[in-house]
């Protein structure tokens, strides 16, 4: 197997010249944009890897997946379902036109942008920041790794920069869908999207999402029904306006973020790390997304 992710990053880190990295939040354009790199955990505990699997980057949109576990968890399916949608959109991840114009007037789904800032405002606790602590929390027992922590220099810049995410906040409380404080609101979302992770975080994610809910201990976290919600969206609308395209040529649930990661889950096999911050237009890595493509040819890895 580590044989054959060498071959594959080797064949697809040229894509990199072909994409840019982010900057439109101070900090990311640091990132090295010909970096790939690769990590796989499968349900025996073996572990492959390759590239720059090892290279910590911001989790970004991929936080969205662990907030809403939890937002169901703390409120259950059919409330955080009366406030964001189930439904792919078409338009980019940030976009506000559809918050208006939708009959519904809320988020299509909890992915977007819009969708995820009002998932983290059902998140329990006692003030905004018990609510951040009980999300980092749960990224810690669901990865499996006790030293999660916010990169707080992105963090900041994400908090600076973010006007369309503070409007998009504002329209959702003026409809109703946010019921508490939209700041707080705010900061928990830029908060998640701090997170520092590498590929093998997101591998370990990936691979509790294959095993709907349960750690390598054996202990379950969620409900299989959590999973699979999560899993489903992940297929519709993990990797923003390209989902369709990812599900037919990989076909397997997968999330991005613009720091340049992708989570892959391969139901009962393995869970998938992938970090190239070189991103297409769409704000997926564009090696990655061709080196997730050519691994699912290779190992036949759809689910459809």
């Amino acid at each position: 197997m580590n044989d054959l992710l060498n071959r594959l990053v080797k064949k697809n880190i040229s894509e990199t010249k072909l994409g840019t990295v982010a900057s439109y939040i101070p900090e990311l354009d640091k990132a090295k944009k010909d970096a790939l790199g690769i990590y796989i955990i499968d349900n025996e505990g073996n572990e492959y890897f390759s590239g720059d699997y090892e290279t910590k980057f911001t989790i970004q949109s991929i936080s969205k997946i662990v907030a809403l576990m939890l937002a169901i968890l703390d409120n259950g399916e059919e409330y955080v379902f009366s406030k964001v949608g189930m439904e792919p959109t078409g338009d980019p991840f940030n976009s506000i036109t559809k918050l208006e114009t939708s009959r519904e007037r809320k988020p299509y789904n909890p992915l977007i942008n819009a969708g995820a800032i009002a998932v983290s405002s059902m998140i329990k606790g006692k003030d905004a920041r018990d609510r951040f602590e009980r999300l980092l929390d749960f990224f810690k027992k669901i990865s499996e790794d006790e030293t999660l922590d916010v990169n707080y220099k992105i963090y900041c810049g994400e908090s600076e920069t973010g006007n369309r995410n503070r409007a998009m906040g504002y329209f959702l409380k003026g409809e109703g869908i946010i019921e508490g404080n939209v700041e707080d609101a705010l900061d928990i979302y830029f908060k998640q999207c701090s997170i520092e992770v590498t590929a093998k975080t997101l591998a370990k994610i990936g691979l509790f999402l294959a095993n709907n809910g349960k750690l390598s201990t054996g202990e379950i976290v969620i409900t299989p029904k959590i999973a699979t919600i999560v899993k489903t969206l992940m297929v519709t609308c993990g990797m923003y306006d390209s989902s369709g395209e990812f599900a037919v040529r990989a076909g397997i649930p997968s999330k991005s973020g613009v720091g340049g990661g992708i989570l892959s889950v391969v139901p009962g096999k393995m869970g998938i790390g992938v970090y190239g911050p070189s991103l297409d237009k769409k704000g997926n890595s564009i090696a990655g997304v061709a080196l997730l493509e050519d691994l699912s040819t290779e190992l036949n890895l759809t689910i459809f």
